[in-house]
């Protein structure tokens, strides 16, 4: 069978470099709290491989792209009906496995935010994720506060995982080559099981905050009705972007507290 076209609609930027496609899987290290690995996007197998090295995998692939999972059928027969076509962000992934996961891939740069929100919804069955994605967006996820970068999944993620910017990667190993440079992440699950607050809410006055993330809280968290009783918090004189995630709990906590005044 010929190789796969990659194509622009998917956001498909095939890896071409072995050694980059090694590392990358040799990032997973949390080996004895998961068995099963998800690997999204495999486009021509080039992680795949490395993943099949690993005993200790059970492994399944999914692919929107039918061309590429024919094209994998014929690549690793013994898979069989562990390369599933179809959307990963459309799959109920806690109902396949009962225990916990990993999630590994070179992500389509235009659904890569998508996936970390997926995550976060899984969140308590996700041990830990290696990505590929745009460099911007590594950066901006694992951005400290106070730096410009840091944003909403800066804060959601680093309430729930360790993280890690790993390596840097040039567009001239993919074909065809991104206008952009990419990166290489992982996300490891912290200790954290509850935030200590309603996460529902923390979760809406994360996104709220950074809304309009040039403004005080006190005015982009207006929409969120806030007490008169949180009026001289000094917490709602700083910006988004200059809190911490525990900030972000503990100014949950007063807003529902406001609420019930």
């Amino acid at each position: 069978m010929t190789k796969v076209k990659p194509k622009k609609y998917l956001g498909q930027h095939f890896l071409k470099d072995t050694h980059i496609a090694s590392n990358i899987v040799n990032s997973l290290t949390a080996h004895n709290s998961y068995k099963h690995v998800i690997e999204v996007g495999p486009g021509m197998g080039v992680l795949t491989r490395f993943l099949l090295e690993k005993e200790e995998f059970n492994l399944t692939i999914i692919d929107l792209d039918k061309e590429s999972t024919d094209y994998l059928h014929i690549e690793f027969p013994n898979l069989n009906d562990k390369i599933i076509t179809g959307d990963f962000l459309k799959t109920d992934w806690q109902t396949h496995f009962q225990n916990p996961f990993a999630i590994i891939g070179n992500f389509p740069y235009n659904i890569s935010s998508q996936i970390f929100f997926k995550v976060l919804e899984m969140r308590s069955s996700v041990e830990e994720v290696v990505g590929m994605i745009q460099k911007e967006v590594a950066q901006r996820i694992t951005s400290p506060p106070g730096n410009k970068t840091y944003g909403i999944l800066s804060v959601l993620l680093q309430a729930y995982y360790s993280i890690d910017y790993l390596f840097s990667v040039q567009p001239e190993v993919f074909n065809p080559p991104p206008k952009v440079d990419s990166a290489v992440i992982r996300l490891k699950r912290n200790q954290t099981v509850k935030l200590g607050c309603n996460e529902k809410l923390f979760f809406r006055v994360v996104k709220q905050g950074f809304h309009t993330r040039r403004k005080t809280l006190r005015n982009a968290l207006k929409p969120l009705n806030l007490s008169a009783s949180l009026n001289e918090d000094s917490l709602l004189n700083l910006r988004a972007e200059q809190l911490a995630v525990s900030d972000f709990v503990e100014l949950t906590n007063k807003i529902e507290e406001g609420w019930k005044i």
